[in-house]
């Protein structure tokens, strides 16, 4: 993958720190690391979100996310706006969120797991108005910049797919390169577009189309990839 090892360890250093990773012994008694609690969750949530794309355009309504933080905490005022943001949240007004509903559960466990709950009231409901919620989502989300993201995760990754289409075999080194790469460039895209209902965006929204790529993507590379990652272990 092209990563040299003081990068990989710095990585791991850093993951310690955060709580993420904790020491521990493999069953042949070498020292390793395994994933914390909250890693778990953490996986979890990330799992969902970034294979779950199909049932998320659905619907269901708007998850509203009202802060308030005192003036003397206003370090976690910050870290609370970034958290929401990278969770996939819009603006609808000063101190109002807003995202899909079906982002509720990630969002509770990631403002437990930072300490952040006790400032944030979450509310589900609907949009009553007054102008379209096409045109509100558009004011919401800077749907422009989504747009560039999801076309430079095309540019990049619909040639790939063209290409594995071709193939008959599937190199599992090969596959698994390639769908990790896919995988680092996907992960993005479903925190920066929440899953918003595709009747809300442009007609030629090219979210479908990058989803589309990726889950093709997976299922032709990520089970040969997985297998190359199992001999590499043994």
């Amino acid at each position: 993958m092209g990563v040299d090892s003081p990068s990989v360890r710095s990585a791991v250093s850093r993951l310690k720190r955060r709580g993420l990773l904790v020491a521990g012994r493999t069953p042949d008694g070498a020292a390793g690391y395994g994933l914390s609690d909250g890693a778990r969750q953490l996986l979890e949530d990330g799992d969902r979100r970034i294979y779950g794309r199909s049932s998320a355009r659905s619907g269901g309504g708007w998850l509203l996310a009202v802060f308030s933080v005192p003036e003397e905490e206003r370090h976690k005022r910050h870290l609370l706006r970034s958290r929401l943001a990278r969770l996939g949240f819009g603006t609808a007004a000063p101190g109002v969120w807003i995202a899909p509903a079906h982002v509720h559960e990630e969002t509770r466990h990631t403002l437990e797991r930072l300490g952040l709950a006790p400032y944030v009231d979450l509310f589900k409901g609907g949009h009553l108005g007054f102008e379209p919620t096409a045109e509100a989502v558009g004011r919401w989300w800077d749907l422009a910049a989504l747009a560039r993201q999801h076309h430079a995760f095309l540019d990049a990754h619909e040639p790939v797919l063209r290409r594995w289409s071709r193939r008959r075999m599937v190199a599992p080194q090969e596959a698994y390169r390639d769908y990790l790469l896919a995988l680092d460039s996907w992960r993005r895209l479903p925190y920066a577009d929440p899953g918003l209902p595709t009747a809300l965006l442009p007609g030629d929204w090219p979210g479908v189309r990058a989803a589309r790529v990726f889950a093709a993507l997976h299922s032709r590379l990520r089970d040969a990839g997985a297998r190359f990652v199992n001999l590499s272990v043994r």
